[in-house]
């Protein structure tokens, strides 16, 4: 039986990150948690994941930063942007950030699974079976 794909995530409000990990663990995913940008690096360090899930607006260091640090590390792994506040300009779009997938806050969890799955099966994410 493979290992189940192992999920970063970064998020500052403590009730919406155990939920995500709750209902992620559900669908059988393994769940790291970190509370901002410095603590996932920190956690990424010590047990690599397959995917990061982060928000923009933390403590200590926000999403932007945590995307640019994790791309010098490991530059192809999948990003899941969740967010209530991204404006349109921001420079997330850009090609240079792929594999990278944002959804605006509130989002439904059936949708964060079926964009996980996805971005894990594509080519530029890993293709092993969630």
């Amino acid at each position: 039986m493979p290992e189940p794909f192992h999920i970063l995530v970064a998020e500052d409000e403590a009730l919406a990150a155990l939920a995500l990990e709750d209902f992620l663990s559900i669908k059988g995913f393994r769940v790291t948690l970190a509370g901002d940008g410095i603590e996932a690096l920190e956690r990424f360090a010590e047990d690599p994941a397959d995917l990061l899930i982060t928000d923009l607006r933390m403590p200590r260091m926000d999403g932007h930063a945590l995307i640019r640090a994790m791309r010098e590390r490991c530059a192809n792994l999948p990003v899941l942007v969740m967010t209530g506040f991204l404006t349109h300009d921001s420079d997330l779009t850009h090609e240079r950030w792929k594999p990278l997938e944002i959804l605006s806050k509130p989002v439904n969890p059936q949708t964060i699974v079926s964009t996980l799955k996805r971005m894990l099966e594509s080519p530029q994410g890993q293709s092993r079976e969630a």
